[in-house]
């Protein structure tokens, strides 16, 4: 019995994966991920994230607000960037850099700002957004290198991404004013690529912008994101450069995205996270948003599957969340990541495909390999069950057989001598019966002679 149960419980399993692997994403959920995430922020998620994460604050409530802009929810948005304009929002970063606080924390908070504002008019934070914009424009305007620090003494490219971009959103809610500084800064990333693979390099050199380390993953997966909305032309060239080099299909089983390049290896960190097979599980559920701002349906939708089936979604009728909810700010990307659209550019045509329509056949293949193996035992008991009692019907009908063989034998023995009797008998009675018949013609010729 129990290995009926195990079997039956391994199909559901496997036809509930199947199902979450074929059926299109559900976009809806986000808004179970967002109710979520809002009771864990108001449960102090935030601050234990800033526990693990050097950004972990900033993050979770700049992601959950990114994503309530594009649900049009304008009070949640507000809330969230009031937070990141607290003390708490500002407290990793220095006041000492230019801007003040670095380009991360003045980058995220002013797509955020910009973000609001696009869903309603609001004088006081147009005010913060047209100021903010423009000490982010200085800053570059007057830097040496398009990479501006985050930190004091240490760039990453995808910062000072963000930061650019929020200057093209600035442009297309406002009378324009950044198109030059857009041009330069533009300028100056083509003139520093990551010699290996072409692409924006993950750490930079403060002073020069000259890159120090490869591209990887966990950082690429966000630049695809915003590049889109700086320069379409240039990020489809980045975009498709990004996903020959770290958008791998791993085992056959399905699209996930490596943190190195192909053909290059590296240790894990706090962005990335584990990297088993080389995948970055973060850069692969970023990437979900990047796909989609570039029109990549297909690999969007591909992504979205593969993250139904692995991520374990929990759901209730009041919220969703994944891997039981062990890590909101993975839920907040995830959220982000499912209602990406451009913001500045316009709807970006699909590139050519990256997967074979029959990428999920591995995967399926493997889920049923998985329910024959569970039920084969199964099998095997019940044909050898039935082989035997087989044999055993055989055997006992042989049985039969020869005890009928034997009852008709012993009946054909019995039945010979009343056989061989009755003819006796029957020439007796004949003969009695001539003796009579003669004794009879006697007496009548008697009587005649009398």
């Amino acid at each position: 019995m129990s290995r009926r149960i195990l079997a039956v419980v391994v199909t559901l399993i496997a036809l509930l994966a199947a199902g979450r692997l074929v059926t299109p994403a559900d976009r809806t959920g986000v808004r179970g991920q967002l109710a979520f995430l809002r009771a864990e922020l108001d449960d102090g998620a935030a601050e234990q994230a800033q526990g693990m994460f050097p950004e972990g604050y900033l993050f979770l409530y700049a992601l959950y607000g990114l994503a309530q802009v594009e649900r049009g929810q304008v009070a949640e948005a507000r809330w969230a960037l009031s937070r990141l304009e607290t003390p708490a929002g500002r407290e990793p970063f220095s006041a000492s850099l230019t801007p003040a606080y670095g380009v991360f924390y003045q980058g995220w908070t002013n797509w955020l700002r910009g973000g609001v504002l696009s869903l309603r008019p609001d004088p006081a934070l147009r005010r913060d957004f047209e100021a903010s914009s423009a000490e982010l424009a200085a800053a570059f305007d007057a830097s040496p290198t398009p990479y501006l620090a985050a930190y004091p003494g240490q760039a990453w490219p995808v910062d000072s991404t963000v930061a650019i971009a929020s200057l093209r959103l600035h442009d297309k809610l406002l009378p324009p004013r950044y198109a030059g500084t857009v041009a330069r800064w533009l300028t100056g990333v083509r003139q520093r690529l990551d010699p290996a693979t072409g692409l924006l390099p993950h750490t930079v050199d403060p002073v020069t912008g000259a890159p120090t380390s490869v591209a990887r993953g966990t950082s690429q997966s966000i630049i695809q994101r915003f590049l889109v909305d700086i320069d379409p032309a240039f990020a489809r060239a980045q975009y498709l450069r990004f996903r020959s080099l770290f958008v791998v299909q791993p085992l056959r089983l399905g699209p996930a995205v490596r943190e190195y390049p192909v053909g290059t290896d590296g240790p894990a960190d706090v962005d990335s996270g584990p990297l088993p097979l080389g995948v970055s599980l973060s850069a692969t559920a970023v990437t979900l948003g990047a796909a989609a701002v570039a029109g990549d349906r297909q690999l969007a939708g591909a992504l979205a599957n593969y993250g139904e089936l692995l991520g374990v979604p929990v759901s209730t009728p009041w919220s969703k969340r994944y891997a039981a909810g062990v890590l909101p700010i993975g839920d907040a990307f995830v959220a982000w990541s499912k209602t990406a659209r451009p913001w500045v550019s316009a709807a970006q045509p699909p590139p050519s495909p990256v997967l074979t329509r029959w990428w999920r056949l591995p995967f399926l293949a493997a889920l049923a390999l998985a329910v024959l193996l569970a039920w084969l035992p199964l099998i095997r008991r019940r044909a050898g069950a039935s082989a035997g009692a087989g044999i055993a019907s055989a055997g006992a009908g042989g049985d039969e057989a020869g005890a009928r063989r034997g009852q008709a034998g012993d009946e054909q023995a019995g039945a010979g001598p009343e056989q061989g009797d009755e003819p006796v008998g029957a020439l007796g009675v004949a003969a009695g019966h001539g003796e009579e018949e003669a004794a009879g013609h006697e007496d009548r010729g008697g009587q005649h002679a009398e």
